[in-house]
């Protein structure tokens, strides 16, 4: 065999790898499209509520609103 006839390959490990590669990043790209979406619709929401009243104005940005039955009932 003379080596200008031997052809080197990937063969079926290259393209596993190579396949993997593209799943994984495709399915990267879909969680981060995700993400972002979340983001914008999380800004808009904070930006109508902005209009109507401060953050600190709603119950739900300033903490957990405790009560008497918050803790353990000490007697």
């Amino acid at each position: 065999m003379s080596p200008e006839s031997v052809d080197v390959t990937a063969g079926l490990g290259g393209f596993l790898a190579f396949f993997l590669l593209a799943v994984a990043l495709y399915f990267l790209m879909r969680n981060m499209n995700t993400r972002l979406r979340n983001l914008a619709y999380r800004e808009e929401k904070e930006a109508r509520a902005g209009d109507q009243g401060s953050p600190g104005d709603r119950p739900e940005a300033s903490g957990p609103q405790g009560g008497l039955k918050d803790g353990p009932d000490l007697g």
